[in-house]
């Protein structure tokens, strides 16, 4: 449904920032969820092994209609998809996990900051609910949650939103709504989303996307 995105209303997100992500849960985690490690920048990281994902959440090319201009990103919450915004009424589409209930958030905003590696500094409200976590994670440590890559969105007035888009440590986690609002993408997929935006990049957050995609 073209135009569909622009009349959605779109609510901000308010009150104190909330953290992104947590520690992984190894108890949860199997070795036929990876495949091998990958070297990036000096560090690495757990390849994911996508035979055991499941197509939907697999990064390809879509037919999607939208008034958004070409690289753009929106994210479908509650599909758990995130596109960035090709030419000629397609799309890339990437499988991604959502806030859990409480902690979901829509509304506009930029890409302001870009990492490589990234360190997680856990904020006090996420300290507050779990007072045993680490108060920082150097950038490539093997538990950071944040993975290799993070956008930082901050509202049109310049005020960091306190959210991201970035990597996961937990590949079984794409496709569900599991984060602290962040949005959360394999490694592989957070690293080809990062060299796609440059800082700038407008990004819409939104509940829900209708008919406005479809797949290729």
């Amino acid at each position: 449904m073209p135009g569909a995105l622009s009349r959605r209303s779109l609510l901000v997100a308010g009150g104190a920032a909330l953290a992104c992500a947590a520690l992984p849960t190894p108890a949860i985690a199997s070795s036929k969820w990876f495949d091998g490690t990958l070297e990036d920048n000096g560090f690495a990281y757990r390849r994911t092994n996508f035979s055991v994902i499941k197509p939907q959440w697999r990064r390809q090319m879509v037919k999607y209609l939208s008034e958004e201009s070409p690289g753009t990103v929106v994210v479908d919450t509650r599909n758990h998809f995130l596109y960035w915004i090709w030419e000629n009424n397609t799309a890339l589409r990437y499988g991604v996990g959502v806030g859990r209930d409480g902690f979901k958030w829509y509304g506009r905003a930029q890409i302001k900051r870009k990492a490589l590696w990234p360190r997680w500094v856990p904020p006090p409200e996420m300290l507050q609910r779990q007072p045993d976590l680490p108060r920082l994670v150097k950038g490539g440590a093997p538990n950071n949650p944040l993975g290799p890559r993070a956008l930082y969105l901050h509202h049109d007035s310049g005020a960091d939103t306190g959210y991201r888009l970035h990597g996961t440590l937990e590949p079984w986690s794409i496709g569900s709504d599991v984060s602290s609002g962040c949005i959360r993408m394999f490694p592989e997929d957070v690293i080809d989303l990062y060299q796609r935006c440059p800082v700038g990049t407008r990004v819409s957050v939104l509940e829900h996307l209708g008919a406005g995609s479809q797949d290729g």
